[in-house]
């Protein structure tokens, strides 16, 4: 790095907060992570996807360790219910490998290789703002501090956004998605079902709607844990904003659209982890403006079709380093980091809501799909656009 003794402070000591500060010492920075919980985040069991490359790119540079568990597949499985019955139809196989993670395991890998950074928790910040130096400061209930470089990495309701970008405010979908995990016990009289998970990650079309399965890394060395997302519209009573909807609704969407098999497992099965959650987006116009800088959903929130939440978070850390290392001074850094992650948080925007348009609000007639359906789909859908998710379809 050509500017050496660079301060940078990071607000949020989640996913993105931990990778940035990984990013950061290993560029030769002094980190410093404020965390306003003052407890241990790993206990957010849920179930993330990232792209192999990108896994294999984080471990051999030092992000995460290889030993952290995942459970990798290689194949999408497209299922539909039979017309007229209770079954599974399956309508297409895609080429698609995913490494699917526990996102409290993923976490806690990425805290523990933050080096020599400093981890403060239990203190929120309250702002930030500029020095007449043109210098960061983070302001917590007991302190000030100043830093060349402050990063937002506090999420959709980040305190840095609102200094640089206030006008930005998310934009609703209309719909929800709702995620649990679920231990494989509750598919013991399903064996087909976590046959099928052992090798692939399913989606499960229905009308106005579809839900995502896939098997995680539980908490316990060698678990495994049944992950899903189900994407569907609010009961006509209530509204996408009003949350929470009962969990007793998507119990119904199940028993109503899902093929008996899997209706049992989400509708009876014992749940791990429960969340629900409405859909939204936003991008920021420029992520980043000398001396701030937005990473993870600070910057921007996709819709999650893309998969890309923790993703761009961990491609946003690998970009930062890489700016750090070859930029003239620590302004050329953040314009560099600008120019390269608008852009794609803009994109990956606009992709979520072309997929979700055509996975909730204008959904096929899926039980109707053969593989060159699907494959025609997946094209349609992407007008173009490069997805990790999608690859080529092919007969059974």
């Amino acid at each position: 790095m050509a500017v050496t003794g660079l301060r940078i402070g990071v607000v949020g000591g989640s996913i993105a907060g931990c990778a940035m500060a990984i990013a950061g010492t290993r560029a030769g920075a002094e980190v410093t992570v404020h965390e306003r919980s003052s407890g241990e985040l790993q206990d957010r069991g849920f179930g993330i996807v990232i792209p192999p490359p990108l896994h294999q790119e984080l471990v051999a540079g030092g992000y995460l360790g290889a030993d952290m568990p995942t459970t990798p597949v290689a194949t999408r499985i497209w299922l539909a219910r039979a017309p007229g019955r209770r079954s599974a139809r399956e309508l297409a196989r895609q080429a698609s490998p995913v490494t699917p993670c526990n996102w409290g395991l993923l976490w806690r890998a990425l805290r523990s290789n933050i080096g020599k950074s400093a981890y403060h928790r239990g203190l929120p910040v309250g702002s930030v703002g500029r020095t007449h130096s043109g210098h960061a400061l983070i302001r917590t209930a007991d302190r000030e501090q100043e830093y060349d470089i402050v990063v937002g990495a506090d999420g959709h309701r980040s305190v840095t956004r609102e200094l640089i970008a206030p006008e930005v405010r998310p934009a609703p979908a209309g719909y929800l998605v709702w995620r649990g995990t679920i231990p494989p016990s509750a598919l013991r009289d399903h064996p087909k079902q976590l046959e099928l998970l052992k090798t692939a990650w399913i989606t499960l079309g229905f009308p106005g709607g579809h839900g995502v399965f896939y098997l995680i890394p539980g908490a316990d060395p060698g678990s495994r844990l049944m992950a899903y997302a189900i994407y569907a519209s609010p009961p006509v009573s209530a509204s996408a904003s009003e949350v929470p909807v009962s969990a007793a609704y998507v119990r119904n969407i199940a028993d109503e659209h899902f093929p008996a098999e899997w209706a049992d497992v989400v509708a009876r099965g014992e749940h791990t982890s429960q969340a629900l959650h409405p859909v939204a987006d936003f991008v920021v116009p420029r992520a980043a403006e000398p001396p701030f800088l937005l990473a993870g959903d600070a910057a921007s929130v996709t819709r999650p079709h893309t998969a890309s939440g923790a993703v761009k978070a961990l491609q946003d850390a690998l970009c930062l380093e890489r700016a750090l290392r070859e930029s003239p001074s620590a302004a050329g850094a953040l314009r560099r980091y600008a120019d390269e992650r608008t852009v794609e948080g803009a994109r990956l925007v606009e992709l979520g809501r072309r997929l979700g348009r055509a996975l909730v609000e204008n959904t096929p007639d899926w039980p109707a799909m053969g593989p060159a359906d699907v494959d025609a789909w997946n094209r349609a859908a992407l007008n173009g656009a490069r997805s990790y998710l999608y690859g080529g379809v092919h007969q059974r």
